[in-house]
């Protein structure tokens, strides 16, 4: 699957991350695709406006959110990916 075809999905996988974890819901709604080589999505939630200063947000989460997501995405369009965030 290309980034664009994600991307056009990417609001059933938002909808399915909030009909089983809110909570990651809440952290990826902002989330920017930015690529997917391979097996890796990488995720920017870079915005001027909200974090000026950069963040980790990978260190933040509990690591449930990152698996719930990529669950929702392997739900959605049977992809199997790790995230790396930008």
């Amino acid at each position: 699957m290309e980034l664009t075809e994600l991307k056009g999905r990417w609001n059933e996988v938002l909808d399915e991350l909030e009909a089983t974890d809110r909570i990651a819901w809440l952290a990826f709604f902002d989330a920017r695709l930015a690529d997917l080589t391979d097996d890796v999505l990488t995720l920017d939630f870079s915005d001027a406006t909200k974090f000026q200063d950069g963040h980790d947000l990978k260190k933040t989460l509990p690591e449930n959110s990152h698996k719930s997501l990529l669950a929702a995405i392997n739900k959605v369009t049977g992809l199997t990916l790790n995230l790396e965030f930008s």
